[in-house]
C-alpha cells in the first residue's frame, strides 16, 4: 500500500494538473485563478513558510468544487513558495478511501503532508459557507424518484458552478476557511 507521500512524489504538479483539464471547467477554473488573489501579509502565509509543509490535492476536473477550490489553493502555494501535487481520486481509490467526508468519496481533498511526509492535516470538501448554501439549494430539489430530479440536479450544479466563478465571495469563503484550518494545524 502507497503512502500518501508515495502518491504525493507520483503527482503531476497542480499547475500542469490545471493546464492537463479537459472538461468544461477547465476555463472556469481558470478565471477563478485569474481572479482571485491572496493577502500575503495575512498569518498564515508565516507558519507556512516556517514549516513548508506539502499539499497532495485529491481531485478530478469533472468537480465543481475542485473548480473552485484548486486555484484557491493554488495561490496559497505560489504565495508560501509550496509544493502542491495533485492525485486522481478516480484512478486509484485506496488514497480516497483514507480520507473519507461522512462516508463518501467527497473531492477536492487537500492533505497537508510534514517534510517527512506525515499527513498532519486535511481541508476539504468544502467551507462551511458554501456546504450551506448547497444544502439550502438541495432542498428545491425534488424526490429522487421523481423524472425530473437528474435533469433539475443537473441544472442546479451548473447554477452552483456560476455563482463559483461570478460571485467572488464564494473564493473568499474557501479562503478564509482554508486559512483558519491551516493556522490551527500549524500553530500546534
Amino acid at each position: 500500500m502507497k503512502t500518501e507521500q508515495q502518491y504525493f512524489e507520483q503527482s503531476m504538479s497542480m499547475a500542469d494538473y490545471m493546464n492537463q483539464m479537459t472538461t468544461h471547467l477547465k476555463d472556469p477554473s481558470f478565471k477563478v485563478y485569474e481572479n482571485f488573489q491572496v493577502n500575503p501579509k495575512d498569518e498564515v502565509f508565516q507558519l507556512l513558510k516556517e514549516q513548508k509543509p506539502h499539499i497532495l490535492a485529491i481531485t478530478e476536473d469533472w468537480c465543481g468544487d475542485a473548480m473552485l477550490n484548486n486555484p484557491v489553493i493554488r495561490k496559497i502555494a505560489e504565495a508560501a513558495d509550496l509544493d502542491i501535487r495533485c492525485a486522481f481520486r478516480d484512478q486509484d481509490t485506496d488514497l480516497i478511501d483514507r480520507h473519507l467526508t461522512n462516508g463518501g468519496r467527497a473531492i477536492p481533498i487537500y492533505l497537508f503532508l510534514s517534510e517527512q511526509g506525515e499527513v498532519i492535516g486535511k481541508w476539504g470538501p468544502r467551507a462551511p459557507e458554501l456546504q450551506q448554501m448547497v444544502t439550502e439549494m438541495r432542498t428545491t430539489l425534488p424526490e429522487k424518484d421523481d423524472p425530473t430530479f437528474e435533469e433539475k440536479q443537473k441544472q442546479l450544479y451548473t447554477s452552483l458552478q456560476e455563482k463559483y466563478v461570478q460571485d467572488p465571495q464564494c473564493a473568499k469563503w474557501v479562503y478564509e476557511d482554508m486559512k483558519t484550518v491551516i493556522t490551527n494545524l500549524l500553530s500546534k
